[in-house]
């Protein structure tokens, strides 16, 4: 298998297999902790062999700088069928998060785990925007 996109982004949707993303993005800015992230999207695209036809779990999980899950790990499972046309899909996941709690300022990290095994991760940067930064031109 191959993971050829796996993005944090404003917004993503699947389209008859088509992987539409608004907005990637890998820092997130606060005032002062503790920060809630109101929504994003995880998008992924991973390209399967004929050889990893069946079902195949799919683990997503939301980790800080000291390996702890900041939200419980969001689990699924994804049926691969390949037919005698091709020889390999790609398959969309597409994963809607909401209020995401930050508790510190420092690096996180979107982990996408296929079957067990850690396939991609993610950083995630969380930055303290001080009240001088926010008064300077751009």
């Amino acid at each position: 298998m191959n993971v050829e996109a796996f993005l944090l982004c404003d917004c993503a949707t699947d389209q008859n297999g088509k992987l539409n993303v608004l907005g990637a993005f890998d820092t997130l800015f606060f005032n002062e902790l503790p920060g809630v992230f109101r929504a994003c999207s995880i998008a992924s695209r991973v390209r399967f062999e004929r050889i990893e036809a069946g079902e195949h779990d799919i683990r997503l999980s939301i980790i800080d700088a000291d390996g702890k899950r900041i939200v419980p790990p969001l689990n699924g499972k994804v049926k691969v069928g390949i037919g005698t046309e091709v020889d390999s899909v790609a398959v969309n996941f597409v994963l809607a998060l909401r209020d995401i709690e930050f508790q510190r300022f420092g690096l996180y990290r979107v982990d996408l785990a296929i079957d067990g095994q850690l396939q991609k991760s993610l950083p995630i940067r969380v930055i303290q925007v001080r009240q001088q930064d926010q008064n300077i031109p751009k």
